[in-house]
């Protein structure tokens, strides 16, 4: 019987951050009434004003480590 071979190549696994991570991060911040991207006003629950600001934020976040 041959092993059965993963579909995750080796070293691919390690590059590749879980989606799962990013959204730990946010959730990390404390909310402060302004989107954490763009500073636009918010209530007192929320982190970023929209998904798009979430995901710059993580975009960035990536790329400043």
């Amino acid at each position: 019987m041959e092993p059965i071979q993963e579909s995750v190549p080796d070293g691919a696994a390690a590059t590749t951050p879980p989606a799962s991570s990013a959204v730990r991060t946010r959730q990390a911040l404390p909310p402060k009434g302004s989107c954490w991207y763009c500073e636009r006003p918010l209530d007192s629950v929320r982190r970023f004003c929209g998904k798009e600001c979430a995901d710059a934020f993580d975009e960035e976040k990536e790329f400043t480590r």
